[in-house]
């Protein structure tokens, strides 16, 4: 007898629907599929250094409006893309912590989008 977890394939499914709308390739998506896989899931109780997906997400925001030089506008900003790369840098962070705590404790500064 075989038994299936059908939240992982709607989880998989949603993620892909997510990330379709976001204009995330396939690569991406599969890459962050697997990483979530091996780590059951991400959840903001996940910490790398400290630091947890909502402290990575204001980051990506406040990162996107500067670029955009909107202030609070968040309306114009796509949520879905910036909730995805939300967990693919904690995917990079748990890689390689390093490079992302620096880039989170230099602040936006002027190469902010590198």
């Amino acid at each position: 007898m075989i038994i299936l977890d059908a939240r992982r394939i709607k989880a998989y499914d949603t993620l892909n629907e997510i990330g379709r709308a976001a204009g995330k390739d396939t690569g991406f998506l599969d890459r962050l599929w697997t990483e979530m896989c091996a780590d059951n899931g991400f959840k903001d109780e996940l910490k790398c250094c400290g630091y947890g997906l909502t402290d990575l997400y204001f980051y990506l925001m406040r990162r996107f409006e500067v670029s955009q030089d909107i202030g609070k506008n968040y309306a114009d900003c796509d949520k879905e893309a910036l909730v995805l790369e939300t967990f693919d840098m904690m995917v990079q962070m748990k890689k390689d912590p390093e490079p992302v705590i620096r880039r989170l404790e230099e602040g936006l500064g002027m190469d902010f989008m590198r």
